[in-house]
């Protein structure tokens, strides 16, 4: 049987993405085949697409897309935990090619959970890989606890708005980073405290404070290493989602995380949608068609929340 996906041939920007058809996956022992509605677009995509080729050495022709939301359509020998017609969402196979772009994938079958009832597909395909990676990070590695201060960094991105809340609903102090035109929607979100930083330097504002944070989510990388550092308290705890390079601190406070297939983290995430402690924003949806459209969207840093493919129904 034959499916449409997106696809590429070759490293280069948003138009070396077209749409084709290929044969559809077929699910092995472990698995399930998913018909996807809906597939979340994230940093890593395009960065995959300009430089041709995956972290795990996978080159093209290859189709990108990390975030699934869409139903069961068969399940693979020895599955039990789904059955046809399950609606799941997940972020299978990460760091290796998952292939979302496309009308159906296949993966292990605990890289699924059930999709929370309170989200269409649309936003259940736009929580996984950020919500994860806020998951992993503030609660798995910095064990984020009650009156804590937080600093999330780019607070009304993707990961960044959905970690706010993650950290509100631990019972942490939130200071976010963010352009003025993104603070009352941050503010809506939960954020204790706002920084605009294209007018002051976060560490200073924080270090004229006279209050050190407990812990740094950065996103953004580069200088932001050593300048949140320099807000940290002594006993605090960086963490970088962004892949550390020859600038990354030599200093045990600072770490990095690689956000992994999770299906305990997809229950926990579950359970702050279906309780109302966590809302998914989606910026802009696009048709499966449109993917090169929606890169550029996303490479223009104009976006608040995520942007998200419409695959099928």
């Amino acid at each position: 049987m034959r499916m449409r996906a997106i696809s590429q041939n070759s490293a280069g920007g948003p138009e070396v993405l077209h749409l084709v058809e290929t044969d559809r996956p077929v699910p092995g022992p472990g698995e399930i085949l998913v018909r996807v509605q809906a597939a979340g677009i994230n940093p890593a995509d395009w960065k995959t697409r300009a430089r041709g080729r995956f972290s795990t050495g996978a080159v093209p022709p290859f189709t990108l897309g990390i975030d699934v939301a869409g139903v069961v359509e068969e399940a693979g020998y020895g599955v039990a935990i789904h059955v046809p017609g399950d609606e799941v969402y997940g972020m299978p196979r990460f760091p290796h090619p998952a292939g979302a772009y496309a009308e159906f994938v296949t993966a292990p079958a605990r890289h699924f959970a059930r999709r929370p009832a309170t989200l269409d597909a649309i936003h259940a395909a736009a929580l996984p890989l950020a919500g994860l990676t806020a998951w992993q990070a503030l609660v798995d590695t910095a064990d984020v606890q009650p009156g804590q201060r937080v600093l999330i960094h780019a607070a009304a991105g993707g990961v960044g708005h959905l970690a706010v809340q993650i950290a509100k609903a631990r019972g942490a102090y939130v200071i976010g980073t963010a352009s003025a035109a993104k603070h009352a929607f941050l503010r809506d979100l939960g954020a204790d405290e706002l920084i605009d930083y294209n007018t002051v330097d976060f560490a200073e504002v924080l270090r004229g404070a006279g209050l050190g944070v407990d812990v740094v989510l950065d996103t953004v990388g580069g200088d932001y290493w050593a300048r949140s550092l320099s807000a940290l308290r002594p006993d605090g705890r960086l963490i970088s989602v962004i892949p550390p390079d020859d600038t990354f601190p030599a200093d045990p406070r600072a770490g990095f995380v690689l956000v992994e297939p999770d299906r305990a983290g997809l229950l926990e995430l579950t359970a702050l949608v279906e309780g109302g402690q966590l809302r998914v924003v989606v910026d802009t949806t696009f048709p499966l068609e449109q993917a090169a459209k929606a890169h550029a969207l996303g490479e223009s840093v104009r976006t608040t929340g995520k942007l998200v493919l419409s695959v099928g129904p």
